[in-house]
């Protein structure tokens, strides 16, 4: 997995004043949980750009005072009207131990429900939480839709591997190929013109009464 660059210093101060003293000078309190005491550090806002504005998922590298800790972001708080960074809390990682993160769904192939029969497709789960060692995490989980006809799903069951365990129960729908909406309505109005063509047919004529 992609790593992204953030650039740490330690704080000596983790008050109310000092927090907004940092904040105004462009810079984001954060806590680095994992192997002890949780460590307070500051970073400027810019560096989390890449890491915060994306769909993509990547792990992190803090530089503090010279030495490189591995790491993933664990909570962001923003402020609730501008949106702007908050607070951001990390998690360290370690080569031997499972760690728990949420990687993005890509889709792969073209489903004959939506070539073939005008299905469409329906992404129910754009993000899977997985756990892995570090070195395992993947950059993004493929879900392959080549099989999927009109109303096929394709469930997480389908995508556990060996490198990673998918944290959701084995029937959650990750996609699946649904009748399209145009569809119903060609069927429904279909129905109604066969309906109407059927009730409103009238009755034959009676044959004449026989002249005496």
């Amino acid at each position: 997995m992609k790593s992204i660059t953030i650039n740490g210093s330690k704080r000596e101060s983790v008050g109310k004043v000092a927090t907004k003293a940092l904040r105004n000078a462009g810079r984001v309190p954060c806590v680095l949980y994992g192997g002890g005491e949780p460590l307070h550090f500051a970073a400027p806002e810019l560096d989390f750009s890449k890491l915060v504005y994306t769909p993509n998922a990547h792990t992190v590298v803090i530089k503090l005072d010279g030495e490189d800790v591995p790491a993933i972001l664990q909570d962001i708080q923003f402020h609730p009207l501008t949106d702007k960074i908050l607070h951001i809390d990390f998690y360290r990682l370690f080569d031997d131990k499972e760690v728990a993160m949420n990687i993005p769904v890509k889709v792969e192939g073209a489903a004959p429900g939506v070539l073939n029969s005008g299905g469409v497709l329906v992404l129910n789960k754009r993000k899977l939480r997985v756990k892995a060692l570090p070195k395992d995490l993947p950059d993004f989980i493929v879900a392959n839709i080549s099989n999927l006809k009109l109303g096929n799903k394709l469930y997480t069951a389908e995508l556990q591997t060996d490198a990673y365990t998918i944290l959701h129960p084995d029937n959650t729908v990750v996609c699946q190929v649904r009748t399209s909406r145009a569809s119903l309505k060609e069927e429904e109005d279909d129905d109604a013109t066969t309906e109407g063509t059927e009730g409103g047919e009238s009755a034959p004529a009676a044959d004449a009464p026989a002249e005496s």
